[in-house]
């Protein structure tokens, strides 16, 4: 392989540079101090803080959520928090109880149309990830089911439940 004399002249020089730039690069001292991980709900909080890499929140959902379903925040969530790692992955389930007579989704999708009003729905709350998800599923499928206020006091009265599961030993 025959080399161009001009390309053999940046070659040459890059390799002459390099002892000398690479002494000058260094790693950065981070952290010197102490970081502030927020966990939860407070993002306003986050939102406040001086942008300096010393102020983490690790968001959940329903801080996305929460952009939709409120007119007045006090911040953008979109434009005012950057996103830095992912570090979980989630995966929600429906779940029935025993004695309910469906035993799979087409079963039940068809004993809700054919019961329409009578199936109640527990979540996690209005506007958690389960509850939306519960929301979709029922769009997809042109179902209604109610949601129950306080499902600890209504157990017999809610056959379908959206959950968040995690397989025994997976990995977020």
């Amino acid at each position: 392989m025959k080399l161009p004399r001009r390309q053999f002249l940046y070659l040459a020089a890059g390799a002459a540079a390099l002892p000398a730039v690479s002494r000058s690069a260094r790693a950065q001292t981070y952290p010197t101090r102490p970081v502030r991980w927020i966990i939860g709900f407070p993002a306003e909080a986050v939102v406040r803080a001086p942008p300096d890499g010393y102020t983490l929140l690790q968001a959940s959902t329903p801080a996305a959520i929460n952009a939709t379903l409120y007119d007045k925040l006090n911040f953008n969530f979109i434009r005012d928090i950057a996103p830095v790692a992912g570090i979980i992955r989630s995966t929600y389930v429906m779940a029935v109880q025993p004695s309910f007579p469906a035993k799979t989704v087409r079963e039940f999708i068809a004993y809700a149309k054919a019961n329409p009003g009578k199936i109640n729905m527990a979540s996690a709350g209005n506007g958690t990830p389960q509850h939306l998800s519960g929301e979709l599923f029922k769009l997809g499928s042109s179902l209604w089911c109610g949601p129950v206020r306080r499902p600890t006091l209504c157990k017999r009265s809610m056959p379908l439940l959206i959950a968040t599961y995690r397989a025994p030993g997976a990995k977020s």
